[in-house]
């Protein structure tokens, strides 16, 4: 599937930002048609319907809404002519089809690297031309497949001044959703890609990045997976918001199976056993509902 796997790829996956060719955008599963009847097939109540504006400061214009009763067809007819984003997450644990694809990538993804991969995650990211991601952050690992259309992806160290420590412990909480606050002076910090079909793009665990469409449909899909050391990294982080937040202590993330480490992720599974912390995590009323009559249209929930 992964059309130019070397032993330097192979070794920076998951750890560095690496891209990739692949050839999954040649597959039938993507047409219009196929991709139709997966969001008919997909759960109703899982579906994810956003819509946002075009400052990419302005994160809070992310809203959730409604497809109600939308056919496929029509939602995907919503995606050409409106302005949405549409997030079928966890698709292998819905769809068949998708489960078998999943297999695949991950198999060779472990072979090619010798990672073991934990908590599989493939989402299908269907939006409109010109719609953007804001600036957050992700808990396991992602990788970004490119099947129809072009955009822009920035990603940014994960250290300071691009997210701070509380920051991240609050998105491993759950305490807030992914995205954080963002300043358009760290995009020359960043590192810039313009996905095409065929392409694939990662980087290193919980660094924030940011996504903007081209002026045509996109479709993509988002594969977030753990490692040993990423689920390990993602306790230490968990251990270390609570720490903060419970005892005033002052915590610093280290790297690596480290004794300190290790008493961490015990720390982190005796916490979450004993509920030592409660998120408090914002939920995105349903503001908006897709027109039946004309799909890109948005009308008041």
């Amino acid at each position: 599937m992964i059309l130019d796997w070397t032993d330097e790829k192979a070794r920076a996956f998951s750890r560095e930002f690496v891209d990739f060719r692949h050839a999954l955008h040649e597959r039938p599963m993507f047409s219009d048609e196929k991709l139709a009847e997966a969001l008919d097939r997909y759960p109703r109540d899982e579906l994810g319907v956003f819509t946002m504006g075009e400052d990419p400061v302005a994160w809070r214009t992310w809203r959730r809404g409604s497809a109600g009763a939308l056919s496929g067809e029509q939602l995907l007819e919503a995606a050409k002519s409106g302005r949405i984003w549409l997030n079928l997450r966890r698709t292998n644990l819905h769809l068949p089809d998708y489960a078998a694809l999943a297999e695949e990538v991950f198999a060779e993804k472990e072979k090619a690297t010798g990672l073991k991969t934990l908590k599989r995650d493939v989402g299908l990211l269907i939006s409109s031309a010109d719609a953007q991601v804001f600036y957050h952050l992700d808990t396991p690992l992602v990788s970004l497949w490119q099947v129809r259309g072009i955009k822009q992806v920035w990603v940014y160290p994960p250290a300071e001044p691009f997210v701070l420590p509380e920051q991240l412990e609050a998105v491993v909480l759950r305490e807030t959703a992914e995205q954080i606050p963002f300043q358009p002076a760290w995009d020359a910090s960043a590192q810039k890609i313009e996905l095409k079909p065929g392409m694939m793009v990662s980087w290193p665990q919980n660094a924030p990045h940011r996504i903007v469409n081209g002026p045509m449909l996109n479709v993509s899909l988002s594969m977030e997976f753990m490692t040993p050391g990423a689920l390990l990294r993602a306790n230490v982080i968990y251990a270390n918001g609570v720490l903060r937040r419970r005892f005033g202590a002052q915590p610093k993330l280290a790297e690596g199976a480290t004794a300190a480490n290790l008493a961490k992720l015990a720390f982190a599974r005796a916490a979450k056993a004993l509920k030592l912390h409660t998120p408090n995590e914002r939920v995105l009323p349903t503001s908006f509902r897709l027109d039946a009559a004309t799909p890109g249209t948005l009308l008041p929930a």
